[in-house]
């Protein structure tokens, strides 16, 4: 409740007339408001995205069909310097048919260093081509919680850096306008000798 409260007297802070307030002050109180307004919809924003995100991940890892392959040749050797290969290979397809082809480490990582013969697990569409293996379940909340964070981070960073232009365009006009100020009152205030 004190919350709310102290949001309300700073909101009326920001709008209520005062005879000590410039134009200048005015406008960023306007800006400063609308940055807010910006920021809070991105915020807002964030998990619906987020949620998109996982429900798109999921509508494609349910859309692939785990099978197991038999590979026709020995699978690439993976030593600390390459992990990336191919190998000949035959898998039954969801519908049944026999297919022959190749796979790689992207789409069937359980090749290598895998000899002849060796039967890996691979993701086919429903046509019965290899596929990226689907993320798991907690892979996909992970990034779509990265995005969302991410999305927020990414909404601020330009919120901070056009309050910070706005200020220092107010400020230099306001340096301005006490320079030119002071100019007409000062010699009014010093004394000569």
């Amino acid at each position: 409740m004190s919350g709310t409260t102290g949001a309300l007297r700073l909101a009326r802070l920001l709008v209520r007339p005062n005879q000590l307030r410039r134009r200048s002050d005015r406008f960023e109180s306007c800006v400063i408001l609308l940055l807010a307004v910006v920021f809070l919809a991105a915020v807002a924003a964030a998990p619906w995205l987020g949620e998109r995100l996982y429900d798109s991940k999921r509508a494609e890892a349910a859309q692939l069909h785990p099978a197991m392959a038999v590979l026709t040749q020995a699978g690439p050797s993976g030593d600390y310097m390459t992990s990336a290969g191919q190998a000949a290979a035959r898998w039954r397809a969801p519908d049944g048919r026999q297919h022959k082809g190749i796979l790689t480490t992207m789409t069937a990582p359980g090749i290598l260093n895998a000899p002849a013969g060796a039967r890996v697990k691979v993701w086919l569409t429903a046509a019965g081509q290899p596929e990226t293996p689907p993320a798991s379940a907690a892979e996909t909340v992970f990034s779509s919680v990265i995005m969302a964070i991410g999305m927020v981070f990414g909404a601020a960073v330009p919120v901070v850096m056009c309050y910070w232009v706005c200020r220092l365009v107010l400020d230099r006009c306001r340096l301005a306008a006490w320079a030119s100020e002071w100019s007409l009152t000062g010699p009014r205030w010093t004394t000569r000798l």
